[in-house]
């Protein structure tokens, strides 16, 4: 059921990360396991972004990057796509986040 994550955590990997103009980082994300989250339920949520290492970072989603198009619950459903706007929240000025970290949440 697209838009829920009862029972099975939603996990994403890091296909591209680009600083953003305005601060903090665009980050591309491809899910990899469990169910699609909505649009509404990503936009302001917390997310625990984890190195391969096992480095952590919370963000906050400050918005959604429009590359191809507006975001859509449809779209991310069908693709398990998402660019996501966002900020650290651990106090660094820039979340060093790099390719092949998984991101997991909306945390709680």
């Amino acid at each position: 059921m697209a838009g829920k994550t009862i029972g099975r955590a939603t996990i994403f990997k890091v296909r591209d990360v680009m600083k953003h103009p305005h601060g903090g980082l665009i980050l591309r994300l491809r899910l990899e396991e469990g169910d699609a989250p909505s649009v509404r339920e990503l936009k302001g949520a917390r997310l625990r972004a984890v190195s391969p290492r096992g480095e952590e970072r919370i963000v906050e989603v400050e918005g959604f990057a429009d590359f191809g198009g507006r975001p859509s619950d449809d779209r991310l459903a069908r693709t398990g796509r998402a660019d996501l706007h966002v900020y650290t929240t651990d106090g660094k000025s820039e979340p060093a986040i790099g390719l092949r970290w998984k991101v997991t949440g909306p945390l709680g």
